[in-house]
């Protein structure tokens, strides 16, 4: 529900606070004194394009700010919360600023956000009809839209259930197109990994085998140098030849030798002693792993290095095609495994598809039918219920009807075509309402719709601008009996020039103009008592202090119980 609107430098307002509240509020002014602003500035919170030439002459900004009390909306405060606002005690406080120059600048609970953001929360929180717009049901999606929203729990579960239905046909159908379309394309791409697979299968790489043969070649590729370097050591270290050449281990046993002798004589040569001994041994057994790594050298390093590179040769071949590495050729030719169980079982796959899709059909046409058959229920049960509302309107021999009919093909929201049609005299065809209704008619009828299904809306509050245009007499009387019954479900809000309708409201507002500046200015201020009355008189007569005017606006006061 909005509680209070205030509006800066907006056309001809300059300053003025629109206290609304619950229940029924009407707006009325003079001609030009700017109530058509209202719905403007309305617009603007509820994410309507912004138009620098609404900006009020003179003026860097106009700026509307709006506050909503939505307690209990949990939608609206998760979207809220979502765009980066808070919603405080139920308050949630929307501002729109449109400069001069046409930009635009949205907040939301206190939050900068996009405008896209406020036309969403505007399908939670508000329905407008105004001159322009009234006809919005005339498009088939409103209509079927309309008539699910009426009825209730029983179509939304038809169509809920219809959908689940949809969507699983709608998958399996399109993996067989998928399947079935581009199978010349899968049987070669099998071709090609088949050929891939079996390469690689006859390779039979070996994880980390690419490197461990780089090693291998190296050291073959050095067998030479490496040979000769490690016999020259380990002569160096025990020589095994008769020349009396010294060697390291004869050399440290026999400085071990000579300190030993005397060690005994002197304390300080012990810790000498240790070290030539532990040197000594360390010395045979360098020599020990340099014998045993001569003993290891291949005697037939040239075959072995043929054939290392022969199969190293092997390896980059598969790695240029299939991958950096041989870790990565081995991670391919699984994957390849993978897919060709895959692709070679798509004649399965697809017998498999179309039989599903085959159940997905029976069971969308069992699915089809309880949602038509729901929604004719309803179809039946809101056109009775407005046909009798139109009777209330000075419409008494008007009829509404909604047809549920087949569309042929099925879609998401079912196989229903929907038509809302008005027969405004018994003998004549119904036709579509916004073909067959004059101007005061489509209000009548647009509003009794609003009335019957205002039980079944979620939306708290109802604008309506001039919704009562070609209306008069005994029909306004009962058009603004009408609002005030939807107003006692839902806050209403109707911009009018009728008396009739706007004795009906609970509050009053009025548009006042002034010219007295340069400038002519516009602001809103409530009306009670002989305020009211005389506003009234005007509606009726053109003159707020007519006596005759003032009786008649008592009088409609009256009948409608809001006497002031």
């Amino acid at each position: 529900m909005i509680e209070e609107i205030q509006i800066s430098d907006l056309g001809v307002i300059g300053e003025t606070t629109l206290e609304l509240g619950p229940g029924f509020t009407v707006v009325t002014g003079e001609t030009g004194a700017g109530k058509t602003m209202i719905v403007t500035a309305l617009g603007l919170l509820l994410g309507a394009r912004a138009d620098a030439g609404s900006v009020r002459r003179g003026a860097a900004n106009a700026v509307v700010e709006g506050r909503w009390h939505v307690p209990d909306h949990a939608t609206v405060a998760e979207r809220v919360e979502d765009a980066g606002g808070t919603v405080e005690d139920g308050e949630l406080i929307l501002t729109r600023t449109v400069s001069a120059e046409g930009r635009s600048r949205a907040t939301v609970g206190g939050r900068s956000a996009p405008v896209a953001v406020l036309g969403e929360l505007a399908e939670q929180l508000v329905t407008v009809h105004g001159q322009s717009d009234q006809i919005r049901l005339t498009s088939s999606t409103a209509q079927r839209a309309a008539l699910d929203g009426f009825g209730g729990r029983a179509v939304e579960k038809a169509l809920a259930a219809y959908v689940a239905v949809y969507d699983t046909w709608q998958q399996h159908v399109g993996e067989l197109e998928t399947l079935t379309r581009d199978r010349d394309d899968r049987v070669a791409e099998a071709e090609r990994i088949r050929a891939a697979s079996d390469e690689i299968e006859a390779a039979d790489p070996q994880p980390g085998e690419d490197v461990e043969l780089a090693e291998r070649a190296e050291r073959l590729g050095n067998l030479e140098e490496l040979r000769l370097s490690a016999g020259l050591a380990h002569e160096a270290l025990s020589s095994e030849s008769l020349d009396g050449v010294a060697d390291v281990v004869g050399l440290v046993e026999a400085a071990r030798r000579a300190i030993e002798r005397v060690a005994a004589s002197d304390a300080e040569l012990q810790p000498v002693l240790e070290q030539l001994t532990e040197l000594g041994i360390q010395a045979s057994e360098a020599s020990a792993s340099l014998s045993s790594y001569l003993g290891s050298l291949e005697p037939d390093a040239g075959h072995d290095l043929e054939r290392i590179n022969e199969r190293r040769a092997l390896l980059s071949g598969l790695t240029r095609k299939y991958g950096e590495t041989v870790d990565d050729v081995i991670a391919y030719g699984q994957r390849a495994s993978d897919r060709l169980l895959e692709l070679d079982g798509d004649d399965d796959r697809i017998a498999a598809l179309q039989s599903a899709v085959e159940q997905d059909e029976q069971a969308l046409e069992v699915a089809a039918r309880a949602l038509t058959t729901a929604r004719t229920k309803a179809a039946t049960d809101l056109a009775k219920r407005v046909t009798a509302e139109l009777k209330t309107l000075a419409m008494a021999g008007a009829t509404l009807v909604v047809e549920v009919t087949d569309a042929g093909e099925p879609r998401r929201h079912g196989r229903d075509q929907v038509s809302i049609l008005l027969q405004p005299h018994s003998g004549t065809d119904p036709r579509p309402i916004g073909k067959g209704a004059s101007g005061g008619e489509l209000s009548r009828v647009m509003l009794a719709i609003e009335v019957v299904m205002a039980g079944s809306t979620t939306v708290p509050t109802f604008v309506f601008d001039e919704v009562d245009a070609g209306v008069g007499g005994a029909a306004a009387i009962e058009i603004g009996r009408r609002l005030a019954k939807l107003a006692e479900r839902t806050q209403v809000i109707v911009v009018t020039h009728l008396a009739q309708v706007a004795a009906f409201a609970n509050n009053h507002l009025n548009v006042v103009k002034d010219a007295s500046g340069a400038v002519t200015s516009s602001s809103v201020r409530r009306l009670e008592g002989d305020e009211r009355l005389q506003e009234m008189a005007r509606l009726l007569s053109g003159l707020g202090d007519s006596a005759s005017g003032i009786e008649h606006a008592r009088e409609l006061l009256d009948v409608a119980g809001q006497t002031a």
